[in-house]
C-alpha cells in the first residue's frame, strides 16, 4: 500500500513537472525577423506606392529607428549590420559573427536553439549570403562562401530555403556536403517543400543566386513565409525565423527602380503573412526592418493611380541614413524610439524572457 501511495505520488509529481515544461514552451513568444535588404524609408515609399498606396507595414503597433554604422565605417555593409542585429555588438565591414576584438559571438537564432526553440532561414539570395549567414558564421569575410557552407553544414537550422546549392557540393575541396547533412530532407520543389512531413527540411532554390522577380524568379516569398509558418507552428516548441527581402539591395545598387519596387512588393506579401499568423496566434512577436539604405533614393513624382513612382539614386552603394523598425505582438512596445542597430538583439531576446 504505501508501495501504491508513492507511486501515485511520483506520478503526480511527473505530470506537474512535465505540464509546466510543456506551459512554458507553450508560452514562449515566438519571434518571426523579417529583414528587407537595402531597404530604407524611400524603398518603402515607393513600394508602397507601387502597390497601390498600401503595405502591410501600415497595420504595425509600433515603429521605431535604427542606426546602421559599423564599428570601423560610417557606411554599414550586409555583414556588419547582420552581425549587429543578430549578436548584439559592432563588427567590421564584411565580417561574420566576430566582432572587432576577434571574439566569436552567439546569434539570436543560436540563442532561440538553446531555450529549445525551433528555427528557420529564408532568403531571396543565396543561404550562405551575407545577411542570412550572420546568423550562424562565424568568417573574417562574408566572401567565403564555401567555409560559410561548411559551418551551415554543421549547424541544425531546422528548415531553410534559399540558394547556393552549388557551395555545399561544387567545392574546391571535393566535399559533397549535402550528403553530409544526413539529418535533413531536402526538397526540390514547393510542392515537395509543402508536403513533406520531416523535421529538418533543406530547399536549395537555384545552383547560385537566385534571379529577380523581373527576371521570372520562382519560388514566392509570401508562399515559402506561409508554408514554413505552417511547419514551425505544428511543433509544441515556440520558434524564431528570420526572412529576408534579399533582393530590394540589389535593385538599388542597380539604381533600378523596378528592380526596388517589385521586390519591395513580395517582400510585402511575405511581411503580410507572418502579421496574419501573429495576429491569429496571439503570441508572436513580428519585427521587421533594413540592415542598411542601398541608393540614397529620392522620390521625385509618380502617379498613384497608375502605381507609378519616380525617383532618383544618389549612389550605387550604400548610405548611413537610419533606417525604420516595425513591431508587432509581444514585447513590440520596447522596439519604438531611436537606437543602435545592436539594440535590436537585446530586444529580440528580451522577448524570450516573456511568459
Amino acid at each position: 500500500m504505501k508501495m501504491n501511495k508513492f507511486y501515485i505520488k511520483f506520478n503526480l509529481s511527473l505530470i506537474f513537472f512535465l505540464n509546466t515544461i510543456f506551459v512554458c514552451s507553450q508560452d514562449s513568444p515566438n519571434i518571426i525577423f523579417l529583414i528587407g535588404d537595402g531597404m530604407g524609408l524611400t524603398q518603402i515609399s515607393a513600394g508602397m506606392y507601387a502597390n497601390g498606396n498600401s503595405t502591410a507595414l501600415e497595420e504595425f503597433e509600433y515603429i521605431g529607428l535604427s542606426k546602421t554604422t559599423s564599428s570601423n565605417s560610417f557606411v554599414t555593409d550586409s555583414a556588419a549590420s547582420g552581425t549587429a542585429m543578430s549578436t548584439g555588438e559592432k563588427t567590421l565591414n564584411k565580417v561574420l559573427g566576430i566582432n572587432s576584438i576577434n571574439v566569436t559571438l552567439k546569434s539570436i537564432l543560436e540563442i532561440c536553439q538553446d531555450e529549445g526553440y525551433k528555427t528557420a532561414l529564408l532568403a531571396t539570395s543565396s543561404i550562405v549570403h551575407a545577411t542570412p549567414a550572420s546568423f550562424y558564421a562565424k568568417v573574417i569575410s562574408r566572401y567565403e562562401y564555401e567555409d560559410i557552407a561548411l559551418q551551415f553544414s554543421k549547424h541544425s537550422v531546422d528548415f531553410f530555403v534559399g540558394g547556393g546549392r552549388n557551395y555545399f557540393y561544387k567545392r574546391t575541396d571535393g566535399k559533397n556536403l549535402i550528403k553530409e547533412m544526413d539529418s535533413y530532407t531536402f526538397v526540390k520543389s514547393m510542392e515537395e517543400y509543402n508536403k513533406s512531413k520531416a523535421s529538418k527540411i533543406g530547399f536549395f532554390t537555384y545552383d547560385l543566386e537566385p534571379p529577380s522577380i523581373l527576371e521570372n524568379r520562382k519560388f514566392p516569398l509570401d508562399q515559402l513565409t506561409k508554408i514554413t509558418l505552417s511547419k514551425l507552428n505544428s511543433s509544441n516548441a515556440p520558434f524564431f525565423i528570420m526572412i529576408e527581402g534579399s533582393q530590394i539591395d540589389w535593385g538599388a545598387h542597380a539604381n533600378n527602380l523596378s528592380y526596388v519596387t517589385t521586390e519591395f512588393i513580395e517582400f510585402n506579401s511575405a511581411i503580410q503573412a507572418a502579421l496574419d499568423f501573429a495576429k491569429k496566434d496571439g503570441n508572436t512577436l513580428v519585427v521587421v526592418t533594413a540592415d542598411h539604405e542601398t541608393g540614397g533614393l529620392a522620390l521625385l513624382g509618380g502617379k498613384i493611380s497608375q502605381k507609378k513612382v519616380y525617383g532618383k539614386f544618389n549612389t550605387k552603394g550604400h548610405s548611413a541614413t537610419m533606417v525604420p523598425v516595425f513591431s508587432y505582438g509581444p514585447n513590440s512596445e520596447s522596439f519604438k524610439g531611436i537606437y543602435e542597430n545592436t539594440a535590436i538583439f537585446k530586444k529580440l531576446e528580451n522577448t524570450l524572457d516573456i511568459k
